[in-house]
């Protein structure tokens, strides 16, 4: 059974940073693609950011230059380092993780962690 648990979300003024992680059970070699996406109250879930076994990596428009998607083998672990945050960056974050070589990792996603962004 694959455990995704996220971490690292709070309240952080505009212009703050967090940095997001997200843990696996078990190695994320078994993943072609892993990500992070959002869901603001009343939005729908985007994706923020997704990263692939060969190390290429995309994200959305609205983040891009701002957040870095990265990870760690060793420790079963990607991350997502954000910097220059706005209050729109406000949301729930969710890690995702997929067996697919694609730029929407979807099979396995975690419980979210809360990123406020007060301005």
């Amino acid at each position: 059974q694959v455990q995704l648990v996220e971490s690292g979300g709070g309240l952080v003024q505009a212009g703050g940073s967090l940095r997001l992680s997200c843990a696996a059970s078990g190695s994320i070699l078994r993943f072609k693609a892993m990500g992070w996406y959002r869901q603001a109250p009343e939005k729908q879930r985007e994706l923020v950011a997704a990263i692939r076994s060969g190390g290429s990596t995309n994200y959305a428009d609205s983040v891009k230059g701002r957040f870095t998607i990265s990870r760690d083998s060793a420790k079963n672990t990607v991350y997502l380092q954000m910097i220059s945050l706005k209050p729109e960056d406000t949301a729930v974050y969710y890690c995702a993780a997929d067996r697919r070589l694609t730029g929407y990792p979807q099979d396995y996603w975690g419980q979210g962690t809360q990123v406020t962004v007060s301005s």
